[in-house]
């Protein structure tokens, strides 16, 4: 095996075709990688690569960032884990099988579900979005006391892991879903691992220190509330725009491979703006420009109508249709809406 120091020059190292094919090593472990040694296979767990997909699915920059590397060592580490794994070209047939294995986490409201295709997707990014008090938060709780749940009862037997960046996260919100869902209260909450994140900074570094959680923790949901509170809180101004959107779309892309590495569900909310030039509907449009619009695979405005009444639209996704759903916010947490409520709206 040909192992590589971090400061020797990138040109002494051979092509990753020529050690893999010549040599024909079995690689097992990221450490086994050519140019990997023990010290720079640290760097890379700590930084949450912990796998050869976790490093097939890096960027250079984002690998050599990690283990302090150059681009062109990490370029070639990235190459060698797409040859073990065998990445390339597929037929669609291949991409159906692993189509099949997606999972979803009921939101406890049918109506909710169908808009959704059954559930919040696992190996996908939803996004809810809307003013305050339209229950974005409130549907993070409840997916995040569901993803508990046993299949059968549109759970995935798993724990969830949610990111707080508004201060929102309430466990007495939690104990009260849980018993609603059957669960015993104490149990539900050591079953969601909580982080606080105070900037944007601290956000981005949770996201990428999630994947040894995942495997060490059954997570199943990684929750974001929200995805872009800090992001705004800590570039203001046009002038921080562009910085503020290349961070932002850094960060998308962390949970992504999440999603993509592990086929955990994302379930992120996001704020919103009114624009002052729209005269006439509605004028709230979600934050995060393009970047946030291109990224998430399933988009929800959700918004709120009388009392406890809740609709929620869909906005964009790969495969389901535009559509709205009803549903109720209650202390027992999210429900299908009765006859007499529709009559509130």
């Amino acid at each position: 095996m040909v192992k590589k120091k971090a400061d020797e020059s990138t040109e002494e190292l051979p092509a990753v075709e020529e050690i893999l094919i010549t040599e024909k090593i079995k690689v097992k472990d990221v450490a086994d990688l050519p140019g990997v040694g023990e010290k720079i296979a640290d760097k890379l767990k700590e930084s949450g690569f912990l796998d050869m997909m976790s490093i097939a699915a890096a960027s250079p920059k984002e690998l050599s960032d990690a283990a302090e590397i150059g681009d062109a060592t990490a370029a070639k580490i990235i190459c060698a884990a797409r040859e073990t794994l065998d990445i390339g070209y597929e037929t669609a047939d291949k991409v159906m099988e692993r189509r099949e294995k997606v999972m979803r986490i009921t939101t406890g409201s049918k109506n909710l579900d169908a808009l959704l295709g059954g559930g919040i997707e696992t190996g996908s990014t939803t996004e809810f979005h809307g003013g305050f008090g339209s229950s974005k938060t409130q549907v993070a709780h409840q997916i995040a006391v569901n993803v508990q749940l046993p299949p059968e009862k549109g759970g995935l037997s798993g724990t969830a892991l949610f990111i707080d960046t508004e201060a929102t996260f309430r466990p007495e919100r939690i104990v009260q879903m849980a018993k609603a869902a059957g669960l015993d209260p104490k149990e539900a909450l050591q079953n969601i691992i909580v982080a606080r994140a105070y900037n944007s900074d601290h956000q981005f570094i949770l996201a990428e220190k999630a994947g040894e959680l995942i495997r060490e923790k059954n997570i199943k949901l990684v929750i974001v509330d929200s995805v872009t509170a800090q992001f705004r809180t800590d570039f203001v101004g046009r002038g921080t725009l562009a910085e503020r959107q290349q961070k932002l779309n850094r960060h998308l892309h962390t949970l992504q491979r999440l999603a993509d590495v592990y086929n955990v569900a994302i379930y992120m909310t996001n704020q919103v703006m009114s624009r002052p030039d729209i005269m006439f509907g509605d004028p709230t449009a979600p934050i995060g420009g393009h970047i946030m619009g291109h990224f998430s695979t399933y988009r929800i405005y959700v918004r709120r109508s009388k009392g406890e009444i809740r609709i929620a639209k869909m906005i964009d996704s790969p495969n389901l249709p535009e559509g709205e759903a009803v549903f109720l916010i209650t202390t027992d947490g999210l429900k299908d809406p009765e006859e007499k409520d529709l009559k509130k709206r």
